[in-house]
């Protein structure tokens, strides 16, 4: 593991040291977005039901049924546990949301219809107040990832040519665009708040993140203005040329071969230059052209596939390496956390995560001024309740204590 070892505070110092945020929230957009927001040196106030949400203990955990995913996506937070349907815990939280001071007063939520954090009720208490809201979809309806998904075409364009039904993909992409949406917003209104003293509403409808990004690819305004559906194509990639070849001891690679230079790479690499020549000869076509080069990959990959069945993976990898041709293995993400690519990467570092254990954690994916920002530790549900309260409200840790024992917060392990 890198020698690394992070250690720094929730809100330590970064491009937006000093901001304040109080997160509600439970899966993966707001969660991924408060978290987004802490690494960028925000102090973001994760607050949660006594208990925990929704997602306190989601798969996967560990053999003592500790979240893994939950302490992924709350690093560097603080957690402070209130009982939000008691008039009393909606004041505390609500004082919390909107505490005076200029770097205070966000909220981002994906909780929806609660008429005690509206932001029509907030900004009683505080005019500037910035509110984000995720929702499933812009009409109110609820929807998540996979269902949003489902509705708009990339499950029936997913997998191979001869899949009768649609095809799930795991990685819940608009949950992890929505997040990044919604950090981005917060910045955007932060700007604007310094410079007018005016707050904002922010909506985040899910739905809107996946359809905006199907329009900006292309996939909504095909059939829109050309009448055509997208077809299956398996591990093929539209308009351009890739491919997945197996070696002879049984690895896969993805290849792709964007431009001119890297398909005369992939011809001569693979000792098919004159073949190639020949089968655009006996079909009148110009492979120079991407998009022959697309339709035609079938045959294309014909010729290409000897090479590569004649070879191990190492040799293919060493072979591959000397071209321009974009090229990957096939890893599972048990390798991948064995590779170089996490071991020696900068990205990560030895994080200690209480009731989990030790790992590498990648940080913020950003450099500034060439050094990342590294992981910190996520709380448990609670941890922060005393400390958040006593700083941000001023109650001594003796209140506190009472209000735990009446329920309407909990502390650390009684969370």
């Amino acid at each position: 593991m890198s020698a690394q070892t992070s250690t720094a505070p929730p809100g330590s110092p970064g491009p937006l040291a000093g901001v304040r945020v109080v997160e509600i929230s439970s899966f993966v957009a707001v969660p991924l977005a408060g978290m987004t927001l802490a690494q960028l040196g925000c102090e973001v106030i994760r607050i949660d039901p006594v208990g925990g949400a929704a997602d306190y203990r989601r798969w996967p955990v560990t053999d003592s049924g500790q979240s893994i995913y939950w302490a992924g996506l709350n690093k560097g937070k603080r957690s402070v546990a209130v009982d939000m349907r008691s008039p009393q815990g909606q004041q505390l939280v609500t004082r919390l949301i909107t505490e005076s001071g200029p770097t205070g007063g966000i909220l981002i939520t994906n909780v929806v219809g609660r008429e005690w954090h509206s932001f029509e009720q907030l900004t009683k208490e505080r005019p500037d107040l910035i509110h984000l809201e995720v929702s499933g979809r812009a009409d109110g309806g609820t929807g998540v990832d996979y269902t949003v998904n489902a509705g708009i075409g990339f499950p029936l364009v997913t997998g191979p040519p001869t899949q009768a039904g649609p095809v799930n993909h795991v990685l819940p992409a608009w949950d992890v665009s929505c997040g990044l949406y919604a950090a981005l917003a917060i910045t955007a209104a932060l700007r604007a708040r310094d410079a007018t003293g005016v707050g904002a509403r922010i909506r985040v409808p899910l739905e809107d993140v996946a359809l905006a990004t199907a329009g900006n690819l292309g996939f909504l305004s095909e059939p829109m203005i050309n009448g055509t559906q997208r077809e299956r194509l398996g591990n093929a990639i539209y308009g351009q040329y890739g491919a997945n070849f197996t070696s002879s001891d049984g690895v896969a690679f993805m290849l792709v071969a964007l431009t001119g230079r890297h398909f005369r790479d992939l011809t001569e690499l693979t000792g098919s230059t004159k073949a190639v020549a020949a089968l655009g000869d006996a079909l009148d076509v110009d492979f120079t052209d991407e998009g022959q080069r697309y339709r035609h990959r079938d045959a294309l990959s014909g010729l290409f596939s000897i090479w590569f069945r004649e070879r191990t993976a190492a040799e293919i990898a060493e072979a591959l390496a000397a071209t321009s041709i974009l090229w990957e293995r096939y890893r599972t993400f048990a390798e991948c956390a064995e590779d170089e690519r996490v071991t020696a990467n900068p990205l990560f570092s030895t994080l200690a995560q209480p009731r989990i254990g030790e790992y590498l954690a990648p940080g913020l994916p950003i450099e500034f001024d060439g050094a990342h920002i590294p992981a910190v530790a996520a709380p448990a549900l609670g941890d922060d309740t005393v400390a958040v309260l006593g700083e941000r409200l001023g109650i001594s840790p003796d209140d506190v204590a009472g209000l735990a024992e009446s329920g309407t917060v909990a502390m650390g392990s009684d969370a």
